[in-house]
C-alpha cells in the first residue's frame, strides 16, 4: 500500500524521516559496471543543501553518502545499491510548542488523517529533507544518461515572487538563451548575473518581513534521443509530471509551452519539420507521450513556504483553536534550491524510461529519417 517507490526498471525507494538518525534509500533495477564514489555525490547534494547562503534555511548538514552495498571496488554491481547520509544538525526542540498544533499550508492535518499519528519533529517523512535522497539517487542517473547518450540535465529558476529574468528574448527561458556558467555561479540559480544582486536585497526584505514567496524552476533536457517513452498510461510527459509534482510543495507542472497553449493558434504551436530540424519546440520536445529527439522542456511552481513566524488560526489535536508561530529555521523561499531537486527527478524519470525503451525495443534499430533538434 505504501508508495516509497519510484520508477519500474531503474527503481529508488527513500526512507527516513527529517530528524531522525538518517535519510536512505535503496537503487534496485541500476546496470552494473557503471564507476561511482562516494566523492560523485558531493557536487549536487552541496547544490541543494540548506545553509550555504543565508537565503536558506540555517540547518547545516554535511550530507555525506555512505555506500553501504551494490558498488564493488568502484563500480556498480547490478545488484541494490543503499545509499545513507546521517541526519546531524537535527534540532527538534524547535518544534515542541508545536507538536499538538496543526500549521496551514503543511501536511500536519491530512498526515494525522492519514495515519492517526504524526512525527512534528521538522515534518517528519513530509519535510524536504527526504528530497536529498532523490538528488543523490540521480547522481547516478545522470551520470549513465551522460555517458550512454551525451544528455545534460539542468536547471534555473526562472521567478522567485514577482521578479523574472531580463533581458532574454522570450518569457521561456531555453538551451540557446541560457548561459549555465551564470546560472550555477549565483546561489539563486539566475540566468541573469546582472540581477542577482537585486535578488539579494529582495530576499533580505522578504526574510526580514516575516513572509515567503514562491518560484518556478525550468529544467531542460539535451540530446534526449527520440523514441522514449509509451503511448498511454507510460507517456513521457505524464511521467513527467508525476515526478515533479511529487517535490515538496510543488502546485503545478507545464511541459513545453504548457498553459501558454491555451492563448496559442494551432498554426503557432504545431512545431513545423525541415530536413534542417524543428522549427520550433512548443511542445517541449515529446509528442504523443515519446521523445521527439528536441530537447524536453519542463516549468515548475513552486507555493510559498508555510512556516512564518508570522501568526495564523488554527486547530490543535483537540479541536481547539490556536495561533501558531512557527519558530526554527526555514527557507523564505523553498525554490532556491529547489532546482537540483527537480533536475534529479527530471534524471530518474529518462533513466527510467530509457531502459524500459531498450527492454523493449532495444531490437528495433535506428529508425530514419531522424529530423534534427533544431529550435530547443
Amino acid at each position: 500500500m505504501a508508495a516509497n517507490t519510484f520508477g519500474r526498471l531503474f527503481a529508488v525507494t527513500t526512507f527516513g524521516e527529517s530528524h531522525g538518525p538518517a535519510i536512505g534509500c535503496v537503487i534496485d533495477g541500476c546496470p552494473p559496471g557503471i564507476a561511482i564514489a562516494v566523492e560523485d555525490f558531493a557536487h549536487d547534494l552541496a547544490r541543494r543543501a540548506t545553509g550555504r547562503t543565508r537565503h536558506t534555511s540555517q540547518r547545516h548538514e554535511t550530507d555525506e553518502v555512505e555506500i553501504l552495498s551494490g558498488v564493488y571496488e568502484g563500480v556498480t554491481t547490478g545488484t541494490p545499491i543503499a545509499l545513507l547520509i546521517r541526519n546531524v544538525d537535527a534540532r527538534s526542540k524547535d518544534y515542541a510548542k508545536i507538536a499538538a498544533q496543526f500549521r496551514p499550508g503543511h501536511a500536519d492535518y491530512t498526515y494525522w488523517h492519514k495515519y492517526g499519528i504524526r512525527d512534528p519533529r521538522g515534518g517528519g517523512r513530509s519535510s524536504a529533507r527526504e528530497t536529498t535522497m532523490r538528488v543523490a539517487a540521480a547522481v547516478i542517473a545522470k551520470k549513465w544518461l551522460a555517458e550512454k547518450h551525451g544528455i545534460a540535465v539542468r536547471g534555473c529558476m526562472s521567478q522567485i515572487g514577482e521578479v523574472t529574468p531580463r533581458d532574454f528574448a522570450r518569457d521561456r527561458l531555453d538551451a540557446a538563451s541560457i548561459d549555465w556558467n551564470v546560472v550555477e555561479a549565483n546561489p539563486f540559480f539566475w540566468p541573469n548575473a546582472a540581477q542577482v544582486d537585486e535578488l539579494e536585497h529582495y530576499m533580505d526584505a522578504l526574510r526580514k518581513s516575516g513572509d515567503s514567496v514562491g518560484a518556478r524552476i525550468e529544467v531542460i533536457a539535451t540530446n534526449v534521443p527520440p523514441g522514449w517513452g509509451e503511448p498511454i498510461y507510460g507517456k513521457l510527459d505524464a511521467e513527467l509530471a508525476a515526478a515533479l509534482m511529487s517535490i515538496n510543495a510543488v502546485k503545478g507542472v507545464e511541459i513545453g509551452d504548457g498553459f501558454a497553449a491555451v492563448a496559442q493558434r494551432g498554426s503557432e504551436h504545431r512545431d513545423a519539420m525541415t530536413p534542417a530540424g524543428f522549427a520550433s519546440n512548443h511542445a517541449g520536445g515529446i509528442l504523443g507521450g515519446i521523445s521527439s529527439g528536441q530537447a524536453i522542456r519542463c516549468a515548475v511552481a513552486f507555493k510559498p513556504t508555510s512556516s512564518l513566524r508570522l501568526p495564523v488560526t488554527s486547530m490543535d489535536v483537540h479541536g481547539d483553536a490556536v495561533e501558531v508561530v512557527t519558530t526554527g529555521r526555514h527557507d523564505p523561499c523553498v525554490g532556491i534550491r529547489a532546482t537540483p531537486i527537480c533536475e534529479a527527478m527530471v534524471a530518474l524519470v529518462l533513466m527510467d524510461q530509457a531502459l524500459r525503451h531498450r527492454a523493449q525495443c532495444g531490437d528495433v534499430g535506428e529508425v530514419v529519417p531522424r529530423i534534427p533538434p533544431g529550435n530547443p
